[in-house]
């Protein structure tokens, strides 16, 4: 059994071509065919079922392709990453890849309080999704990513940093924005509102029968369902819509100082109405400068008097 074999036959399984399976490997349809022939006769069973088009996989076939799949997987990613071995990082350059609502936090203090210690180190920031940076670390895209959501993956590790309490986000002229600060809104007031969804990546791991938009989720862990929604490309349109009085949305507490002519942000009721932020790091062979990043960030946290998770990097 070959690694050229489980190709051939997950190509195909794919596609249920062989033709665009052989155009996408770079082989002949004989090769391909002879690729596939070979790995049945190892197996001993039937894999396709040729008689079918598109074609299809036997019984049998369905059971391998669900485990050799994510196997194979894993075994490219692991070669990806050992030949990186061989590139040392470089000590001048630190490529953090980031969501949008952290940049609006605390990372840009971050990267001050980095540079002010190492004033040569040239940073560059890009904007990553939470669900890419896992393989934009692998890639060598980014050498570090500030995401939301946790991930389950074996070649990259995340550091729990905090969790920043979410606010809810109303037009000025809202009634509920007229409530003294001290008083929490609770969700079951916002669920007759137009609710602005910006998130672009689903929930990881959520519940099938659930929502996997963030929001959507945590209204339902208390019982509840916004009687409309408005999806919409990022947190910024959705912070537009809001200011023009359309809706309401949820942001992390570090947004309120966005738009504040125009909106009124005001603490939610619920302790539990949060949202994570991890640091997402190579699990092998981390950039020289994660550990001076994790550092300037608690002293950030330290100075701001935020309560958080301290993790210490293990050589």
């Amino acid at each position: 059994m070959e690694l050229a074999q489980l190709n051939s036959f997950i190509q195909v399984a794919d596609s249920g071509s062989f033709s665009q399976a052989a155009a996408k490997l770079g082989l002949s349809q004989p090769s391909l065919s002879r690729h596939l022939q070979q790995l049945e006769q190892s197996l001993g069973v039937s894999l396709l079922d040729r008689y079918h088009r598109p074609i299809s996989l036997t019984p049998a076939g369905e059971f391998f392709l669900a485990y050799v799949k994510p196997l194979v997987e894993q075994l490219e990613q692991t070669a990806l990453l050992t030949q990186r071995f061989a590139h040392t990082p470089s000590d001048s350059q630190l490529t953090i890849g980031f969501v949008a609502t952290v940049l609006y936090g605390l990372l840009p203090e971050v990267i001050s309080t980095l540079k002010q210690q190492f004033p040569e180190l040239n940073i560059k920031l890009v904007e990553v999704s939470s669900e890419q940076q896992m393989a934009a670390l692998k890639s060598g895209e980014i050498d570090v990513g500030f995401g939301r959501f946790r991930h389950e993956d074996a070649f990259v590790q995340q550091i729990f940093l905090r969790h920043e309490r979410l606010v809810a986000a109303l037009p000025a002229d809202h009634l509920l924005s007229s409530r003294p600060a001290e008083q929490g809104i609770a969700l079951k007031e916002l669920v007759d509102e137009t609710l602005m969804l910006y998130h672009r990546t689903p929930l990881p791991n959520a519940i099938a029968s659930g929502p996997t938009d963030p929001l959507l989720y945590l209204f339902e862990q208390h019982g509840l369902t916004p009687k409309q929604t408005m999806k919409v490309r990022d947190l910024q349109i959705a912070l537009g819509l809001v200011a023009a009085g359309e809706g309401v949305t949820l942001v992390p507490d570090s947004l309120k100082t966005v738009r504040t002519e125009q909106i009124h942000y005001h603490r939610l009721y619920h302790e539990d109405a949060t949202t994570p932020i991890f640091m997402n790091i190579l699990a092998h062979q981390p950039h020289p400068f994660i550990q001076p990043l994790l550092s300037a960030t608690y002293h950030v946290y330290e100075r701001k008097g935020i309560t958080y998770s301290l993790t210490q990097l293990t050589p």
